[in-house]
């Protein structure tokens, strides 16, 4: 039998302000250390608050010859979400990587900007099956925030797959 061992690297970092009357990102930050230690972190000022309701489309690409989708394309309400994690596992799996390292972990409306601390590689890789059938590749996360009805960004983060 043998053992295939998954981590990802982080490769790239965009975010988009999708009406910047609304919101823009005050900083959006790849910082690469070294090929073994990066992190994101992102700010998202928002200009009309409060933001009662929220809702996040995330998809998952693999990037091979273009961009294809893979495995997740899934829109979730967040505000209804956060009173029922377990009615959605996947948004609960992403919810987790982000509850310690971001600012909106909690219940609608909010009254702040949106913010995410320091999320790296071995946060996500700790989460991660032992086994995990994905093949080796380039990938990116894609998330598109709307806020009382209205768009507001989209982030999108690139990272690498690797099987050891």
């Amino acid at each position: 039998m043998v053992l295939i061992c998954s981590r990802i690297e982080f490769t790239k970092l965009k975010c988009i302000s999708s009406t910047k009357d609304l919101a823009i990102f005050e900083y959006c930050i790849l910082n690469k250390n070294n090929r073994t230690s990066s992190y994101v972190s992102a700010k998202l000022k928002v200009f009309k608050l409060p933001v009662r309701s929220v809702k996040v489309n995330l998809g998952l690409y693999q990037l091979i010859n273009g961009c294809r989708p893979f495995l997740y394309n899934i829109t979730v309400d967040y505000c209804k979400f956060l009173k029922n994690q377990k009615a959605n596992p996947i948004a609960k799996y992403f919810n987790d990587l982000l509850k310690d390292v971001s600012n909106f972990n909690h219940s609608c409306p909010y009254n702040h900007d949106f913010i995410v601390d320091k999320l790296s590689p071995d946060i996500v890789n700790t989460r991660l099956p032992k086994t995990l059938p994905f093949p080796e590749g380039r990938y990116m996360i894609e998330t598109i925030w709307m806020g009382d009805e209205n768009y507001r960004a989209v982030t999108k983060l690139y990272f690498l797959f690797i099987n050891t």
